[in-house]
Protein backbone atom coordinates (compact mmCIF):
# COMPACT_ATOMS: atom_id res chain seq x y z
CA UNK A 1 0.00 0.00 0.00
CA UNK A 2 1.24 3.49 -0.97
CA UNK A 3 1.75 5.74 1.70
CA UNK A 4 -0.53 8.10 0.25
CA UNK A 5 -3.07 4.92 -0.03
CA UNK A 6 -2.72 4.78 3.57
CA UNK A 7 -2.87 7.77 4.91
CA UNK A 8 -6.52 8.23 2.88
CA UNK A 9 -7.53 5.15 4.78
CA UNK A 10 -6.53 6.18 7.83
CA UNK A 11 -8.25 9.05 6.93
CA UNK A 12 -11.47 7.63 6.57
CA UNK A 13 -10.99 5.79 9.94
CA UNK A 14 -10.33 9.08 11.76
CA UNK A 15 -13.58 10.77 10.60
CA UNK A 16 -15.46 7.66 11.28
CA UNK A 17 -13.62 7.75 14.69
CA UNK A 18 -14.60 11.62 15.58
CA UNK A 19 -18.50 11.06 14.17
CA UNK A 20 -18.50 8.30 16.29
CA UNK A 21 -17.77 9.18 19.52
CA UNK A 22 -18.42 12.84 19.21
CA UNK A 23 -14.32 13.83 19.45
CA UNK A 24 -12.62 16.96 18.26
CA UNK A 25 -9.83 16.19 16.28
CA UNK A 26 -6.75 18.27 16.12
CA UNK A 27 -4.48 17.63 13.65
CA UNK A 28 -0.26 17.36 13.38
CA UNK A 29 2.35 16.94 10.28
CA UNK A 30 3.15 13.15 11.78
CA UNK A 31 -0.64 12.39 13.69
CA UNK A 32 -4.09 13.28 14.37
CA UNK A 33 -5.59 13.64 18.18
CA UNK A 34 -9.03 12.63 18.90
CA UNK A 35 -10.46 14.76 22.08
CA UNK A 36 -13.41 13.47 24.52
CA UNK A 37 -14.90 15.09 27.11
CA UNK A 38 -12.22 12.96 29.28
CA UNK A 39 -9.41 11.56 27.15
CA UNK A 40 -7.46 12.31 24.07
CA UNK A 41 -6.61 9.56 21.23
CA UNK A 42 -3.55 10.14 19.33
CA UNK A 43 -3.35 8.36 16.23
CA UNK A 44 -0.15 8.23 14.76
CA UNK A 45 -0.34 8.80 10.54
CA UNK A 46 0.84 6.23 7.81
CA UNK A 47 3.79 8.50 6.85
CA UNK A 48 7.99 7.86 5.84
CA UNK A 49 9.43 10.85 6.42
CA UNK A 50 13.02 9.86 6.97
CA UNK A 51 13.48 11.11 9.85
CA UNK A 52 10.22 8.89 11.16
CA UNK A 53 8.92 5.83 9.83
CA UNK A 54 5.03 5.11 10.62
CA UNK A 55 4.47 3.43 7.49
CA UNK A 56 3.67 0.50 8.67
CA UNK A 57 0.83 -0.86 11.84
CA UNK A 58 3.31 -3.10 13.80
CA UNK A 59 5.91 0.26 13.60
CA UNK A 60 2.83 1.96 15.19
CA UNK A 61 2.39 0.08 17.58
CA UNK A 62 5.81 -0.17 19.06
CA UNK A 63 6.18 3.78 18.91
CA UNK A 64 3.17 3.66 20.58
CA UNK A 65 4.27 1.84 23.54
CA UNK A 66 7.81 3.93 23.36
CA UNK A 67 5.11 7.28 23.55
CA UNK A 68 4.17 5.67 26.61
CA UNK A 69 7.68 4.74 28.24
CA UNK A 70 9.26 7.85 27.57
CA UNK A 71 6.18 10.64 28.53
CA UNK A 72 5.68 8.97 32.14
CA UNK A 73 9.25 10.21 33.15
CA UNK A 74 7.70 13.65 32.85
CA UNK A 75 3.66 13.10 33.11
CA UNK A 76 2.82 9.71 34.35
CA UNK A 77 -0.42 11.20 36.04
CA UNK A 78 -1.29 11.98 31.94
CA UNK A 79 -0.29 8.76 30.08
CA UNK A 80 -2.65 6.03 30.53
CA UNK A 81 -2.15 3.12 28.13
CA UNK A 82 -1.66 1.93 24.89
CA UNK A 83 -5.31 0.99 22.90
CA UNK A 84 -5.97 -1.18 20.02
CA UNK A 85 -8.38 0.12 17.23
CA UNK A 86 -10.48 -3.06 15.86
CA UNK A 87 -13.11 -3.26 13.27
CA UNK A 88 -12.87 -1.77 9.25
CA UNK A 89 -12.11 2.27 8.61
CA UNK A 90 -15.70 2.60 8.17
CA UNK A 91 -16.62 1.22 11.39
CA UNK A 92 -13.73 1.45 14.00
CA UNK A 93 -14.33 0.49 17.67
CA UNK A 94 -11.53 1.92 20.11
CA UNK A 95 -10.48 -1.94 22.33
CA UNK A 96 -12.67 -4.34 20.94
CA UNK A 97 -11.64 -8.20 20.11
CA UNK A 98 -11.81 -7.86 16.29
CA UNK A 99 -8.88 -7.49 14.37
CA UNK A 100 -6.53 -4.38 14.99
CA UNK A 101 -6.25 -1.75 12.14
CA UNK A 102 -4.54 0.89 13.98
CA UNK A 103 -3.18 1.93 17.70
CA UNK A 104 -3.62 4.65 19.62
CA UNK A 105 -2.26 6.33 22.83
CA UNK A 106 -4.87 6.97 25.31
CA UNK A 107 -3.99 10.08 27.64
CA UNK A 108 -5.79 11.89 30.27
CA UNK A 109 -7.37 15.47 28.49
CA UNK A 110 -6.25 18.06 30.22
CA UNK A 111 -7.71 21.86 29.66
CA UNK A 112 -7.55 23.49 26.64
CA UNK A 113 -5.90 26.89 26.25
CA UNK A 114 -3.49 26.17 29.40
CA UNK A 115 -0.48 25.59 27.26
CA UNK A 116 2.54 27.05 27.69
CA UNK A 117 2.43 28.05 23.86
CA UNK A 118 -1.35 29.21 24.28
CA UNK A 119 -0.08 32.06 27.26
CA UNK A 120 2.66 33.01 25.14
CA UNK A 121 0.44 33.57 22.10
CA UNK A 122 -1.64 35.65 24.44
CA UNK A 123 1.13 37.76 26.15
CA UNK A 124 0.62 35.93 29.58
CA UNK A 125 3.66 33.99 30.01
CA UNK A 126 4.77 34.80 33.67
CA UNK A 127 8.63 34.33 34.95
CA UNK A 128 6.92 32.15 37.75
CA UNK A 129 6.12 29.76 35.05
CA UNK A 130 9.54 30.12 32.90
CA UNK A 131 11.40 29.08 36.90
CA UNK A 132 8.68 26.28 37.25
CA UNK A 133 10.14 24.85 33.67
CA UNK A 134 13.34 25.84 34.05
CA UNK A 135 13.62 24.07 37.40
CA UNK A 136 11.89 21.00 35.34
CA UNK A 137 13.94 20.71 33.10
CA UNK A 138 16.85 20.69 34.86
CA UNK A 139 15.75 18.18 37.27
CA UNK A 140 14.79 15.98 33.96
CA UNK A 141 18.51 16.44 32.29
CA UNK A 142 20.44 15.53 35.55
CA UNK A 143 18.23 12.24 36.33
CA UNK A 144 17.79 11.01 32.91
CA UNK A 145 19.88 7.92 31.78
CA UNK A 146 23.60 9.40 29.96
CA UNK A 147 25.30 7.50 27.24
CA UNK A 148 28.74 6.34 27.05
CA UNK A 149 31.98 6.26 24.59
CA UNK A 150 30.30 3.00 23.40
CA UNK A 151 26.44 4.44 22.65
CA UNK A 152 25.47 4.62 19.20
CA UNK A 153 24.23 7.78 20.16
CA UNK A 154 25.94 11.49 19.77
CA UNK A 155 28.48 10.93 17.90
CA UNK A 156 29.58 14.37 15.52
CA UNK A 157 28.96 12.65 12.42
CA UNK A 158 25.14 12.15 13.53
CA UNK A 159 24.63 14.95 14.29
CA UNK A 160 26.05 16.47 11.39
CA UNK A 161 23.90 14.20 9.60
CA UNK A 162 20.52 15.84 11.67
CA UNK A 163 21.73 19.35 10.84
CA UNK A 164 22.24 18.76 6.95
CA UNK A 165 18.98 16.48 6.53
CA UNK A 166 16.72 19.84 7.74
CA UNK A 167 17.97 21.57 3.77
CA UNK A 168 17.15 18.59 2.35
CA UNK A 169 13.51 18.32 3.69
CA UNK A 170 13.49 22.67 3.15
CA UNK A 171 15.67 23.19 -0.30
CA UNK A 172 12.86 21.63 -2.04
CA UNK A 173 10.10 23.46 -0.72
CA UNK A 174 10.87 27.02 -1.41
CA UNK A 175 10.37 29.09 -4.64
CA UNK A 176 11.35 32.85 -3.64
CA UNK A 177 15.24 33.20 -4.40
CA UNK A 178 16.26 35.15 -1.36
CA UNK A 179 15.21 32.16 0.83
CA UNK A 180 17.56 29.96 -0.95
CA UNK A 181 19.99 32.42 -1.03
CA UNK A 182 19.45 32.39 2.63
CA UNK A 183 19.59 28.73 3.13
CA UNK A 184 22.46 28.48 1.25
CA UNK A 185 24.26 31.22 3.47
CA UNK A 186 23.12 29.11 6.90
CA UNK A 187 24.17 26.02 5.39
CA UNK A 188 27.57 26.82 4.46
CA UNK A 189 27.95 27.99 8.05
CA UNK A 190 26.91 25.07 9.72
CA UNK A 191 29.22 22.90 7.21
CA UNK A 192 32.29 25.06 8.55
CA UNK A 193 30.72 25.05 12.50
CA UNK A 194 30.36 21.54 12.61
CA UNK A 195 33.73 21.08 11.21
CA UNK A 196 35.18 23.83 14.39
CA UNK A 197 33.03 21.87 17.06
CA UNK A 198 32.94 17.96 15.98
CA UNK A 199 35.86 17.24 18.63
CA UNK A 200 34.34 19.06 21.62
CA UNK A 201 30.94 17.26 20.13
CA UNK A 202 32.97 14.18 20.66
CA UNK A 203 34.10 14.88 23.95
CA UNK A 204 31.00 15.88 25.31
CA UNK A 205 29.31 12.45 24.72
CA UNK A 206 32.13 11.08 26.11
CA UNK A 207 31.46 13.28 29.63
CA UNK A 208 27.96 11.70 29.14
CA UNK A 209 26.33 15.42 27.84
CA UNK A 210 24.61 13.02 25.78
CA UNK A 211 21.18 12.10 27.41
CA UNK A 212 17.86 10.16 26.40
CA UNK A 213 16.25 13.83 26.53
CA UNK A 214 12.73 15.25 25.68
CA UNK A 215 13.72 15.57 22.02
CA UNK A 216 10.82 18.11 21.22
CA UNK A 217 11.09 20.85 23.83
CA UNK A 218 8.80 23.60 23.21
CA UNK A 219 5.79 25.38 24.73
CA UNK A 220 3.61 23.48 22.83
CA UNK A 221 4.44 20.76 24.89
CA UNK A 222 3.95 22.32 28.30
CA UNK A 223 0.99 22.75 30.10
CA UNK A 224 -0.42 23.77 33.48
CA UNK A 225 -2.36 21.42 35.41
CA UNK A 226 -3.28 22.71 38.45
CA UNK A 227 -0.90 25.83 38.48
CA UNK A 228 1.76 23.01 38.20
CA UNK A 229 4.43 23.29 34.37
CA UNK A 230 3.91 19.92 33.08
CA UNK A 231 6.12 18.23 29.98
CA UNK A 232 4.57 15.88 27.38
CA UNK A 233 4.81 14.19 24.01
CA UNK A 234 8.44 13.53 23.96
CA UNK A 235 9.79 12.40 20.80
CA UNK A 236 9.47 8.80 20.38
CA UNK A 237 9.71 7.80 16.88
CA UNK A 238 13.56 8.25 16.71
CA UNK A 239 15.68 7.54 19.33
CA UNK A 240 18.69 9.51 17.41
CA UNK A 241 16.39 12.63 17.92
CA UNK A 242 16.12 12.55 21.33
CA UNK A 243 19.50 10.78 22.77
CA UNK A 244 21.07 14.54 21.86
CA UNK A 245 23.47 16.68 23.85
CA UNK A 246 21.36 18.91 26.91
CA UNK A 247 22.60 22.06 25.31
CA UNK A 248 21.03 20.97 22.23
CA UNK A 249 17.63 20.44 24.03
CA UNK A 250 17.69 23.99 26.21
CA UNK A 251 18.30 25.40 22.44
CA UNK A 252 14.92 24.13 21.24
CA UNK A 253 13.25 26.24 24.31
CA UNK A 254 15.11 29.04 23.94
CA UNK A 255 14.26 29.32 19.91
CA UNK A 256 10.41 28.77 21.14
CA UNK A 257 10.75 31.52 23.41
CA UNK A 258 12.43 33.85 20.56
CA UNK A 259 9.35 32.65 18.27
CA UNK A 260 7.17 34.22 20.58
CA UNK A 261 8.97 36.88 21.71
CA UNK A 262 10.31 36.43 24.75
CA UNK A 263 14.01 37.06 24.50
CA UNK A 264 14.39 38.10 28.18
CA UNK A 265 12.51 34.88 29.39
CA UNK A 266 14.90 32.90 26.75
CA UNK A 267 18.00 34.66 28.67
CA UNK A 268 16.29 33.59 32.19
CA UNK A 269 15.94 30.50 31.07
CA UNK A 270 19.15 29.54 29.94
CA UNK A 271 20.72 31.29 32.67
CA UNK A 272 18.46 29.28 35.51
CA UNK A 273 19.18 25.75 33.63
CA UNK A 274 23.33 26.64 33.64
CA UNK A 275 23.18 27.97 37.16
CA UNK A 276 21.52 24.82 38.01
CA UNK A 277 24.34 22.68 36.25
CA UNK A 278 27.25 24.67 35.86
CA UNK A 279 27.27 23.80 32.19
CA UNK A 280 29.00 26.64 30.80
CA UNK A 281 31.21 24.82 28.65
CA UNK A 282 28.36 23.65 26.84
CA UNK A 283 27.53 27.32 25.55
CA UNK A 284 30.52 26.48 22.87
CA UNK A 285 27.69 24.49 20.58
CA UNK A 286 24.67 27.00 21.46
CA UNK A 287 25.00 28.95 18.75
CA UNK A 288 24.82 25.87 16.25
CA UNK A 289 22.28 24.26 18.51
CA UNK A 290 20.00 27.27 18.12
CA UNK A 291 20.30 27.18 14.17
CA UNK A 292 19.69 23.72 13.83
CA UNK A 293 16.76 23.59 16.65
CA UNK A 294 15.36 27.04 14.34
CA UNK A 295 15.82 24.87 11.01
CA UNK A 296 13.66 21.89 12.28
CA UNK A 297 10.67 24.58 13.16
CA UNK A 298 11.41 25.62 9.74
CA UNK A 299 11.22 22.48 8.22
CA UNK A 300 8.14 21.15 10.26
CA UNK A 301 6.26 24.45 8.70
CA UNK A 302 6.95 23.32 5.40
CA UNK A 303 6.06 19.89 5.98
CA UNK A 304 2.72 21.23 7.35
CA UNK A 305 2.47 23.72 4.56
CA UNK A 306 2.80 20.58 1.78
CA UNK A 307 0.32 18.45 3.58
CA UNK A 308 -2.88 21.73 3.67
CA UNK A 309 -5.13 22.78 0.61
CA UNK A 310 -6.05 25.39 2.98
CA UNK A 311 -5.03 29.08 1.93
CA UNK A 312 -5.37 30.34 5.52
CA UNK A 313 -3.08 27.17 6.87
CA UNK A 314 -0.76 27.90 4.13
CA UNK A 315 0.38 30.86 4.45
CA UNK A 316 0.46 30.63 8.22
CA UNK A 317 3.21 27.88 7.16
CA UNK A 318 4.87 30.28 5.03
CA UNK A 319 5.16 33.21 7.71
CA UNK A 320 6.20 30.41 10.92
CA UNK A 321 9.06 29.03 7.79
CA UNK A 322 9.84 32.86 7.67
CA UNK A 323 10.54 33.47 11.55
CA UNK A 324 12.50 30.08 12.01
CA UNK A 325 14.68 31.02 9.10
CA UNK A 326 15.58 34.48 10.27
CA UNK A 327 16.15 33.03 14.21
CA UNK A 328 18.69 30.98 12.15
CA UNK A 329 20.46 33.32 10.05
CA UNK A 330 20.49 35.71 13.79
CA UNK A 331 22.80 33.27 15.24
CA UNK A 332 25.30 32.52 12.39
CA UNK A 333 26.24 36.56 12.71
CA UNK A 334 28.85 37.45 15.50
CA UNK A 335 27.43 39.17 18.85
CA UNK A 336 29.31 41.90 20.68
CA UNK A 337 30.51 40.54 23.77
CA UNK A 338 31.65 42.06 27.15
CA UNK A 339 33.07 41.00 30.22
CA UNK A 340 31.05 42.51 33.46
CA UNK A 341 32.06 41.96 37.03
CA UNK A 342 30.25 43.21 40.11
CA UNK A 343 31.96 44.50 42.94
CA UNK A 344 29.77 45.26 46.36
CA UNK A 345 29.22 44.08 49.89
CA UNK A 346 27.04 41.46 50.54
CA UNK A 347 23.01 42.57 50.34
CA UNK A 348 23.93 45.43 48.03
CA UNK A 349 21.95 43.65 45.11
CA UNK A 350 24.72 42.03 43.23
CA UNK A 351 22.64 38.94 42.10
CA UNK A 352 19.76 40.51 42.01
CA UNK A 353 20.51 43.29 39.11
CA UNK A 354 23.03 41.41 37.43
CA UNK A 355 20.29 38.70 36.94
CA UNK A 356 18.00 41.02 35.44
CA UNK A 357 20.87 43.09 33.45
CA UNK A 358 21.74 39.31 32.00
CA UNK A 359 17.75 38.83 31.39
CA UNK A 360 17.89 42.22 28.91
CA UNK A 361 21.25 42.10 27.29
CA UNK A 362 21.56 38.75 26.59
CA UNK A 363 24.47 37.79 28.46
CA UNK A 364 25.12 34.75 31.06
CA UNK A 365 25.04 35.37 34.86
CA UNK A 366 27.49 33.28 36.79
CA UNK A 367 27.05 33.59 40.75
CA UNK A 368 29.84 33.06 42.75
CA UNK A 369 27.82 31.93 45.39
CA UNK A 370 26.65 28.99 43.52
CA UNK A 371 29.93 28.05 41.81
CA UNK A 372 31.88 28.29 45.37
CA UNK A 373 29.22 25.52 46.78
CA UNK A 374 28.97 23.34 43.26
CA UNK A 375 33.22 23.27 43.49
CA UNK A 376 33.37 22.23 46.72
CA UNK A 377 30.23 19.67 46.07
CA UNK A 378 27.19 21.28 48.07
CA UNK A 379 23.97 21.71 47.09
CA UNK A 380 22.87 25.56 46.08
CA UNK A 381 21.18 25.87 49.62
CA UNK A 382 23.22 23.07 51.63
CA UNK A 383 25.06 24.90 54.65
CA UNK A 384 28.54 24.74 54.80
CA UNK A 385 29.29 24.62 58.18
CA UNK A 386 32.02 27.30 57.49
CA UNK A 387 32.93 29.85 59.75
CA UNK A 388 34.70 33.57 58.07
CA UNK A 389 37.78 32.58 57.00
CA UNK A 390 37.47 28.98 57.19
CA UNK A 391 36.11 26.16 55.32
CA UNK A 392 34.89 26.60 51.27
CA UNK A 393 35.80 30.76 52.63
CA UNK A 394 39.05 30.28 53.42
CA UNK A 395 41.76 32.37 51.41
CA UNK A 396 42.78 28.89 49.47
CA UNK A 397 39.52 27.82 48.59
CA UNK A 398 38.27 31.85 47.46
CA UNK A 399 41.15 31.91 45.72
CA UNK A 400 40.65 28.45 44.25
CA UNK A 401 36.91 30.16 43.47
CA UNK A 402 37.95 33.11 41.16
CA UNK A 403 40.56 31.19 39.46
CA UNK A 404 37.12 28.85 38.73
CA UNK A 405 34.75 31.37 37.96
CA UNK A 406 37.65 32.79 35.25
CA UNK A 407 37.73 29.80 33.56
CA UNK A 408 34.11 29.97 33.38
CA UNK A 409 34.31 33.01 32.14
CA UNK A 410 36.78 32.63 29.47
CA UNK A 411 34.20 29.83 28.15
CA UNK A 412 31.42 32.15 27.92
CA UNK A 413 33.59 35.06 26.20
CA UNK A 414 35.02 32.38 23.70
CA UNK A 415 31.36 30.82 23.03
CA UNK A 416 30.81 34.68 21.99
CA UNK A 417 28.16 35.82 24.70
CA UNK A 418 28.28 38.89 27.17
CA UNK A 419 29.31 37.31 30.90
CA UNK A 420 28.59 38.77 34.21
CA UNK A 421 30.99 37.52 37.46
CA UNK A 422 28.54 38.33 39.73
CA UNK A 423 30.90 38.26 43.38
CA UNK A 424 31.39 40.25 46.05
CA UNK A 425 35.38 41.47 44.00
CA UNK A 426 36.47 43.38 47.30
CA UNK A 427 40.02 42.09 47.13
CA UNK A 428 42.28 43.93 43.88
CA UNK A 429 43.71 41.22 42.88
CA UNK A 430 40.46 39.27 42.17
CA UNK A 431 39.64 42.21 39.99
CA UNK A 432 42.87 42.25 37.76
CA UNK A 433 42.66 39.07 37.26
CA UNK A 434 39.15 39.54 34.93
CA UNK A 435 40.77 42.95 33.79
CA UNK A 436 43.66 40.70 32.27
CA UNK A 437 41.22 38.20 31.20
CA UNK A 438 38.90 40.74 29.15
CA UNK A 439 42.76 42.15 27.62
CA UNK A 440 43.42 38.79 26.34
CA UNK A 441 40.31 37.76 25.00
CA UNK A 442 40.23 41.69 23.42
CA UNK A 443 36.57 42.57 25.05
CA UNK A 444 35.22 45.72 26.79
CA UNK A 445 35.81 45.43 30.50
CA UNK A 446 33.37 47.01 33.31
CA UNK A 447 33.03 47.04 36.48
CA UNK A 448 29.32 47.59 38.25
CA UNK A 449 29.73 48.77 42.26
CA UNK A 450 26.31 48.10 43.58
CA UNK A 451 26.22 50.49 46.80
CA UNK A 452 24.06 51.02 49.72
CA UNK A 453 23.76 52.08 53.14
CA UNK A 454 25.05 50.36 56.07
CA UNK A 455 21.54 49.72 57.47
CA UNK A 456 20.08 48.67 54.27
CA UNK A 457 23.05 46.18 53.62
CA UNK A 458 21.71 44.45 57.38
CA UNK A 459 17.93 44.86 56.76
CA UNK A 460 18.33 42.93 53.48
CA UNK A 461 20.71 40.34 54.97
CA UNK A 462 18.73 39.63 58.28
CA UNK A 463 15.26 39.25 55.24
CA UNK A 464 17.36 36.84 52.70
CA UNK A 465 15.57 33.26 52.37
CA UNK A 466 16.41 30.27 50.54
CA UNK A 467 19.62 31.60 48.50
CA UNK A 468 22.99 30.05 48.00
CA UNK A 469 24.65 32.71 49.79
CA UNK A 470 25.66 32.14 53.71
CA UNK A 471 26.23 35.76 54.42
CA UNK A 472 25.54 37.12 57.57
CA UNK A 473 25.74 40.29 59.60
CA UNK A 474 29.31 39.28 61.27
CA UNK A 475 30.02 38.22 57.19
CA UNK A 476 29.28 41.57 55.97
CA UNK A 477 31.18 43.23 59.09
CA UNK A 478 34.31 41.16 58.10
CA UNK A 479 34.10 42.68 54.87
CA UNK A 480 33.77 46.06 55.63
CA UNK A 481 37.24 45.73 57.74
CA UNK A 482 38.74 43.99 54.78
CA UNK A 483 38.10 45.20 51.15
CA UNK A 484 40.32 46.86 49.06
CA UNK A 485 39.01 49.87 47.74
CA UNK A 486 38.09 50.55 43.84
CA UNK A 487 41.89 52.52 42.79
CA UNK A 488 41.84 55.23 40.23
CA UNK A 489 43.16 53.41 37.82
CA UNK A 490 40.26 51.14 38.29
CA UNK A 491 37.82 54.16 38.01
CA UNK A 492 37.77 54.38 34.30
CA UNK A 493 35.88 50.86 34.14
CA UNK A 494 33.70 51.70 37.05
CA UNK A 495 30.19 51.89 37.20
CA UNK A 496 28.87 53.07 40.67
CA UNK A 497 24.92 52.55 41.30
CA UNK A 498 23.01 53.42 44.56
CA UNK A 499 20.78 50.26 44.83
CA UNK A 500 18.15 52.18 47.00
CA UNK A 501 17.11 54.47 44.41
CA UNK A 502 13.96 53.29 42.22
CA UNK A 503 16.28 53.64 38.96
CA UNK A 504 18.73 51.42 39.16
CA UNK A 505 17.62 49.12 36.32
CA UNK A 506 17.23 52.16 33.87
CA UNK A 507 20.50 53.51 34.67
CA UNK A 508 22.08 50.33 34.30
CA UNK A 509 20.51 49.03 31.04
CA UNK A 510 21.00 52.85 29.98
CA UNK A 511 25.33 51.91 30.34
CA UNK A 512 24.55 48.65 28.26
CA UNK A 513 22.40 50.05 25.95
CA UNK A 514 24.50 48.78 23.12
CA UNK A 515 24.18 45.30 24.06
CA UNK A 516 20.27 45.61 24.13
CA UNK A 517 18.15 44.19 20.71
Amino acid sequence: MSNKTALDTSRVLIKALSEMNACRLVETHISWVLLTDQYAYKIKKPVNFGFLDFSTLEKRRFLCNEELRLNRRLAAELYLEVVPITGTPDHPQIGGADTVIEYAVKMVRFPSGQLLSDYAARGQLNADQIDQLTDGVACFHQTIEQTDANSLYGDSADINHWFAENFDHIRPLLVDDAQKRQLQNIQQWGDSEWRNLADLMQRRKQQGFVRECHGDLHLGNMTLINGKVTLFDCIEFNPMLRWIDVISEAAFLFIDLLRFGYRRYAYRFLNRYLQHSGDYQGLALLRYYLVYRALVRAKVSLLRMAQQDDDAVVTQARDEYGLFANLAERFIQPQSTVLMITHGYSGSGKSTFACQLAEHIGAFQIRSDLERKRLFDYRPLEQTGSNIGSGVYSPQASIKTYLHLKELAQAVLEAGFPVIIDAAFLKAGQRDLFRQLAAGCGVPFHIINFQASDRELYRRIKQRQDDASEATAAVLHQQQRSAQPLSEHEQASVITLDTERDDVLENLLDNFKRYLQ
